[in-house]
């Protein structure tokens, strides 16, 4: 039967005790975990967030009534224990263990809680289908490795918040109640009871809500906070995700980007030792695509792209020369070593992968020690072949990999992707190496083949660089934006722009987009009337804290780092969320819905 705790008090986590406190009372409390019955000796590893102890029932030490107790304590039963910490002899160090020196003889106990046989083991190595692990997520969260990925998570959030002070930033809270702006992912929608049909918006991030404290006098400003997007997911993606969020007024790019690259350095120091050379190198987007097929590169191995279009444009391989004259491109990758990596079925795999980025196939040109082998080496020119070899700076040994497609986009897409593929099939990549990078002089729109018209590459209220700003109405494809996105090992995990803050410039940049101005004032109208009142240049940027604590703790999944957090259908199978809710609770909003329950 559950005890109560009547008046005991815990004086130490597990892992805390020490060398001070050998040969005196302690009291942990925790969940029982491995346990050994050795007849008059039972032993049981105590368990909280800091970590384990080993507790020594003593069958000539308690009484009878609590020795029998003890032998019933069972995997995941919540104990209170007193008892005197001891050394253990030498040939019973645990050296795998935190605490393995020492261990507590057992005075007194208390069985605070019974536990059934859990569904999925409490260990590390646990090898359940994830589906299982976030049913009972409660469970899974007891795992040491899961504390001390949130335990890092708490620790990055703290060295944040303590940074962003000491730089003069202001925490300010932005409501999560908003006016829908639909221009961008989907919306969160929440309809109001006090005004029937008007719906409020989750916020997919605080842009406005910042701008307007610059206007407002809080010249920096920074939260840590919830968003929301109603996207589909991804293994780095989450319908709902913490954001760290900052605003800056008076600044240029140089002045954002140099007071967040020396947090990236102090974060790096702070959580892995790792020294952050400064500054970061910077790479323009164009740069930046033609080298690696990516605006957010990983720089942890070469293997980049090639242009090809030059040397192949009139080989007679229509492939090519379709490509070439419909205006797009022929460009590859070397992969070192890859004769010996790569079958023949292997390569068919690579085939499909492009494929999955609407790349039409993918030709190749394997320089094997007796010969070379290619798939389109009849349309080549002994000349050809060797200008090839050389751009790709290939040997005996290696594989070219060539995509061609009449969009640029495509190529980019496919081998950017090829890349990484390739890196991890090859083994090139340190998973202890850190690289980061700014990528510069993003396009300001990108045309929309759904929407027929240019859409903002990050949000409407990004400034184009002073030198390209003519361009806006006469060639919007050719401006530049005041932007910059901070890459990590080939992940995103920050961006942000300069701002526009003039009126006249920022109407311009809604009509580039295709708005009316009825339009744009029905819905950035609050926005706009407040750039009439004195608006000081500002930018600033916005961190994905989820993705920042998974790089940094080594997880591959987002969810990982995340306490309760949604699968691919962006539902939770712990607590069945969404689901129906009673018809008066719609009546009351005003709505009515097509769905039923089943």
């Amino acid at each position: 039967m559950a005890e109560l705790l009547s008046g005991w008090k815990r004086t130490h986590y597990c892992a805390e005790p020490a060398q001070t406190e050998v040969g005196k009372e302690i009291t942990l409390m925790g969940w029982a975990g491995t346990w050994r019955n050795l007849g008059a000796l039972i032993f049981i590893g105590l368990r909280d967030r800091t970590g384990t102890m080993q507790l020594m029932f003593d069958e000539n030490k308690l009484s009878g009534e609590q020795f029998k107790q003890a032998e019933s304590i069972r995997s995941e039963y919540v104990l209170a224990v007193r008892g005197t910490l001891q050394k253990r002899t030498p040939d019973m160090v645990n050296k795998n263990m935190k605490t393995g020196e020492y261990e507590v003889i057992v005075s007194e106990f208390k069985i605070l809680s019974t536990a059934q046989t859990p569904p999925i083991y409490i260990k590390d190595d646990l090898d359940a289908q994830e589906q299982l692990r976030l049913k009972y997520r409660y469970l899974d969260l007891r795992r040491p490795c899961m504390q001390d990925i949130l335990i890092t998570r708490h620790n990055i959030a703290k060295i944040t918040r303590d940074y962003f002070a000491g730089e003069g930033f202001l925490e300010v809270e932005t409501p999560m109640l908003q006016k829908s702006t639909p221009e961008g992912a989907r919306d969160y929608l929440v309809p109001s009871r006090v005004h029937p049909g008007k719906f409020y918006a989750l916020p997919q991030s605080p842009q406005l809500f910042k701008q307007l404290l610059m206007l407002s006098g809080f010249d920096r400003y920074m939260q840590i906070t919830r968003c929301f997007r109603d996207e589909d997911l991804r293994a780095d993606r989450q319908p709902e995700f913490t954001q760290i969020d900052l605003e800056m007024s008076f600044v240029e790019e140089d002045d954002v980007m140099g007071v967040n690259e020396r947090f990236m350095q102090k974060l790096m120091k702070d959580t892995l030792g790792i020294d952050i050379e400064l500054p970061l190198r910077r790479l323009p987007y164009s740069e930046a695509m033609d080298r690696f097929g990516s605006d957010k590169p990983d720089l942890r191995f070469g293997m980049e792209l090639r242009n090809m279009s030059d040397i192949v444009e009139n080989c007679g391989f229509s492939v090519f020369t379709s490509a070439i004259a419909g205006g797009g491109s022929v460009r590859a990758i070397c992969a070192k070593g890859g004769v010996a990596a790569f079958t023949r079925k292997n390569i068919d795999e690579l085939t499909e992968f492009v494929k999955i980025y609407r790349a039409k196939g993918l030709a190749w040109m394997s320089l094997k020690p007796d010969a070379l082998q290619c798939s389109f080496a009849k349309f080549l020119t002994e000349e050809q072949i060797q200008k090839i070899q050389e751009r790709a700076e290939a040997e005996t040994g290696d594989i070219i990999f060539f995509v061609a497609d009449t969009s640029e986009d495509v190529v980019y897409a496919s081998l950017g992707a090829l890349r990484c593929e390739l890196a991890k099939r090859l083994n090139l990549i340190d998973p202890n190496k850190y690289e980061l990078l700014w990528v510069t002089d993003f396009p300001l729109l990108e045309w929309s083949e759904d929407d027929s018209r240019f859409v903002a590459k990050h949000h409407p209220f990004t400034s184009p660089k002073d030198e390209d700003i003519e361009y806006l109405e006469s060639d919007p494809g050719r401006v530049r934006a005041k932007a910059y996105d901070i890459v990590m090992n080939g992940y995103e995990i920050g961006g942000g722009s300069i701002r526009i803050h003039s009126q006249e410039l920022q109407e311009r940049m809604f009509r580039a987009l295709g708005f009316t101005s009825e339009q744009a004032w029905n819905r950035f109208g609050f926005l706009m009337e407040a750039l009439k009142y004195g608006t000081p240049p500002h930018g600033g940027m916005a961190y994905g804290l989820d993705r920042i604590v998974m790089l940094i703790t080594g997880t591959s999944n987002i969810r990982d780092v995340i306490a309760f957090p949604k699968v691919q259908t962006a539902s939770d199978l712990m607590s069945g969320a969404p689901d129906f809710v009673d018809n008066s609770q719609l009546d009351e909003l005003h709505i009515s819905t097509k769905c039923t329950e089943e």
